[in-house]
């Protein structure tokens, strides 16, 4: 009984830097950002931002920020939730443009028992 044969695989130099180059384009791909999603660095950076606001907010006095809520897409911060009162949506935008990164604040928030105003959709439906 004979053995079988042994196939064998040989890259050249050419074949092995096309390969190389094929991983690198879609590793480069994979965290590019879109205009729908962001790199990873991106993410990172945003995460990073949300994380510094939202300390900032806790460690000032004069914003009750158990219903603050905060987001970021791009260095943009979006605060939306609920506080005690008007001067509290000033202070919570004043603390969320400090932090380093922000490029602007989205202030969403809203005094407690205040009617929200209409929102673009209810607007369109008037």
């Amino acid at each position: 009984m004979s053995e079988p044969k042994k196939h064998q695989i040989t890259f050249t130099a050419h074949s092995m830097m096309v390969l190389v180059l094929a991983v690198l384009a879609t590793l480069a791909a994979a965290c590019a950002a879109t205009p729908t999603q962001e790199s990873t660095g991106g993410y990172i950076d945003d995460s990073t931002i949300t994380a510094k606001v939202k300390s900032d907010l806790l460690q000032d006095s004069t914003v009750s920020s158990n219903d603050v809520h905060v987001k970021t897409y791009k260095g943009v911060v979006d605060l939306s939730g609920f506080v005690n009162s008007q001067s509290e949506i000033s202070e919570a935008g004043r603390v969320a443009g400090k932090v380093s990164g922000v490029k602007s604040v989205h202030n969403n928030l809203i005094v407690k028992g205040t009617v929200a105003p209409p929102t673009a959709t209810e607007k369109r439906n008037e």
